[in-house]
């Protein structure tokens, strides 16, 4: 179907555009951008006055938990609560059961995006077979199978020859290594920053350390053998330092960062909230302020969600027991906005980090509001309030620290490839 957007505001990060214009979507791809476009016979019409068009939000990091978690999310359901986030696209992990570390698995998730028909699905496959960091998985098998990149997410890889194999041999493949930097012989039996709010819980603390000295080491070896890598959810200023300092000296480093570490610090914590429990933690007032301006200066050039859903009987449990993780898609767009309305970055820029940025380091198509490229796009209302009800998502994963919060910024309309995939009155619409 044809589809005609009249009137809105239109925001296209990669060319710069920000007009009150119309949007053409035809055959799956965009086939014009302009002022008072002629209706074409056959087509539906969104009124998009006084509402933003967006290019569709590209997450580089979400785990859909299928195969072998279907409990906590699959394929579907984290596609569906995606396009309501806004989210055309996600690139989701490999800590799945079994491992995708081989073209069976990724097969599987394709399949099963395909019959889900509503996000784009991208696999990542993971760096090392069983993701047990022995030894690499066979990664032109995976990229022939249809990954994009390769990580051991949740699993940080400890040799560090291991590694360095990574970073050569996937880029051998047109693949690229996401970096989970975490030293775990220093963050140990670690449930949340190490600092005065874990002392006075009584928790076991994860020092910062942890993170940044693993770090280093990557950027090591990028430094004496080359390659490329992205570092997921920065979560410290001494993180970002590192990496303003390595892209500095010219080396081929990127980095993501996630709405909960520029929104929330360690005293989420307190009274043992379970839902603000995540890896890397949650860490100082400091650090979401140096995580703010790695976003501001361009040192983090991605926001992602790092979404990762879990059934409550693992989160309703004592805090050292409980799953790390927050169920991130369906709030990420107004906690972006809500970086915004601070005056912390411009409209512009924080859209950049979720569509042409994204695109541009993955390799994938869309991120742009232009003639022939993907009818991926999102209309939203950046000014409605509503009031974070994790009753209401479409993820099975119900564990956010965001409970009861008032935010501003939802979605009206999610299209993927030209179809309208999720309206905010009648919901899914495929």
């Amino acid at each position: 179907m044809k589809w005609l957007i009249k009137g809105g505001r239109i925001l296209d990060p990669a060319s710069g555009r920000d007009e009150v214009a119309d949007i053409l979507l035809e055959d799956g791809v965009i086939a014009g951008v302009g002022k008072q476009i002629v209706e074409s016979r056959g087509a539906g019409k969104v009124q998009a006055k006084g509402l933003l068009v967006l290019p569709g939000m590209l997450d580089m990091h979400c785990h859909l938990r299928e195969p072998g978690f279907e409990y906590k999310e699959t394929v579907a359901s984290g596609a569906a609560a995606a396009v309501k986030g806004g989210i055309t696209s996600v690139m989701c992990m490999a800590n799945t059961n079994p491992v995708n570390d081989g073209a069976s698995v990724t097969a599987y998730i394709l399949d099963k995006a395909a019959d889900a028909g509503l996000a784009r699905v991208y696999p990542v496959g993971s760096v090392t077979k069983g993701m047990k960091g022995e030894s690499l998985s066979e990664m032109g098998e995976l990229a022939a199978a249809g990954c994009v990149a390769v990580s051991d997410d949740g699993h940080p890889v400890p040799n560090g020859e291991i590694m360095r194999r990574a970073i050569q041999y996937s880029a051998a493949f047109g693949l690229f290594v996401i970096d989970h930097a975490e030293d775990l012989s220093i963050a140990g039996e670690g449930v949340m920053h190490e600092g005065y709010v874990s002392t006075m819980l009584g928790l076991e603390g994860i020092p910062t350390s942890a993170a940044v000295s693993e770090m280093a080491r990557n950027i090591a070896l990028l430094r004496e053998f080359g390659g490329r890598i992205h570092i997921a959810h920065v979560s410290t200023r001494s993180a970002v330092d590192l990496i303003r300092n390595a892209r500095a000296e010219g080396l081929d480093v990127t980095a993501e960062t996630c709405p909960h570490y520029f929104t929330l610090d360690q005293e989420a914590v307190i009274g043992y909230d379970t839902s603000a429990k995540v890896k890397p933690p949650l860490r100082t007032a400091d650090d979401v302020q140096g995580v703010i301006e790695g976003l501001a200066d361009g040192t983090i050039e991605v926001i992602a969600t790092d979404h990762a859903p879990h059934h409550a009987d693992e989160k309703d449990v004592e805090f050292d027991l409980a799953a790390f993780g927050i169920s991130g898609l369906e709030t990420a767009l107004a906690l972006t906005l809500g970086l915004v309305e601070k005056g912390r970055l411009s409209l512009m820029d924080a859209f950049t980090k979720w569509t042409v940025n994204p695109a541009r380091i993955a390799g994938l198509p869309g991120g742009r509001l232009e003639a022939g490229q993907p009818a991926d796009v999102i209309v939203v209302d950046a000014d409605r309030e509503w009031t974070v009800d994790p009753a209401a998502f479409l993820s099975k994963g119900r564990n956010t620290p965001f409970r009861g919060m008032k935010v501003r910024g939802q979605v009206v309309n999610t299209f993927v490839g030209g179809n309208m995939v999720f309206d905010r009155a009648k919901g899914i619409t495929r």
